[in-house]
């Protein structure tokens, strides 16, 4: 599930619209630090203080180059898309940008392919990786991944048109096409409600979230299903127009993706810890509507399977 393979990634959720039908508007976050797809274009304040003691225990060729260099791929809102500016947004920018500051350096944003950013880091282009990796064994064997935060699918109705995730027969729900939510989790669902002789559940593909979620806005369809943090994030940004369908299932550990064997999985797994204690880790996530995965403390390859 998740980011798990380039199919999977390759949502690139389109979230960063306007629900222009409802009138709900996105909520642009502010970030901090470097966008850059070849070389740097601008930097901001870190949205953190440095800590000496974490600061301390970065590897000295990064703490003399002063940024931490970070590969990512977009959109995958609301952890990381670009504002109307063109500027690279999103729950994970913003935990890196304190992450780094806390290590008294400056996160340096490069685009890329997702399928590249573990290869580029193993080669020692990135530092590090963030864009919603799914830490799991297979990916363990290629890099070290720090946990940060857990994620699962949720789905999302609109209030007063309750619907059961685990009993949908004969609804209509809405996916982004290739993701696991449209190739595994409703085809096992709807087969499931025709082999107990119910009806099908009707499987209603968008090319983007955006597309889905408004379907459901506009009554559409029945409900949606999608990650929980973008569900979260469409539920908070549609004015009241959505509520969670159930709980959050199918959950895994998102991780940032480091050399295998580098000291610097420590370095960001200090600086975390510190950034759940001061209360800023939850400032971040309640900012982006994210808070339900929170996780209390982050270890290094913690996969689940």
């Amino acid at each position: 599930m998740l980011r798990e393979c380039q199919n999977r990634r390759g949502k690139l959720w389109q979230f960063a619209a306007v629900f222009a039908a409802t009138g709900a508007l996105l909520l642009s976050g502010c970030a901090s630090g470097t966008n850059s797809s070849d070389s740097p274009s601008g930097t901001t304040t870190a949205a953190a203080d440095k800590v000496e003691e974490i600061a301390n225990t970065v590897p000295e060729a990064i703490k003399e180059s002063g940024k931490l260099v970070v590969g990512v791929n977009i959109p995958y809102a609301p952890n990381e898309f670009k504002d109307p500016s063109g500027k690279i947004v999103g729950f994970d920018v913003d935990l890196m940008n304190a992450i780094a500051g806390t290590l008294g350096l400056t996160a340096e944003y490069r685009e890329s392919d997702f399928a590249k950013i573990i290869p580029s880091i193993q080669g020692g282009t990135y530092n590090v990786g963030m864009s919603s990796f799914t830490d799991t064994k297979e990916r363990e064997e290629s890099v070290d991944f720090v946990t940060y935060f857990s994620a699962g699918i949720q789905w999302a109705q609109r209030p007063g048109s309750p619907v059961d995730p685990n009993n949908a027969c004969g609804k209509k729900v809405a996916v982004q096409a290739t993701t696991t939510e449209e190739t595994e989790e409703l085809p096992a669902k709807s087969k499931a409600c025709t082999d107990a002789g119910k009806p099908a559940i009707e499987i209603v593909s968008f090319d983007g979230q955006d597309a889905a979620t408004n379907a459901v806005v506009l009554g559409q369809v029945d409900a949606m299903s999608a990650d929980s943090p973008v569900t979260a994030y469409a539920i908070k940004q549609s004015n009241g127009k959505l509520e969670a369908a159930g709980e959050i299932f199918d959950s895994a550990p998102y991780g940032w993706p480091v050399q295998k064997g580098s000291p610097l999985a420590q370095s960001l797994q200090k600086a975390l810890e510190h950034l759940i204690e001061s209360g800023k880790y939850e400032e971040i996530a309640k900012n982006w509507g994210v808070e339900a995965g929170m996780i209390d403390k982050p270890v290094i390859n913690g996969a689940v399977s």
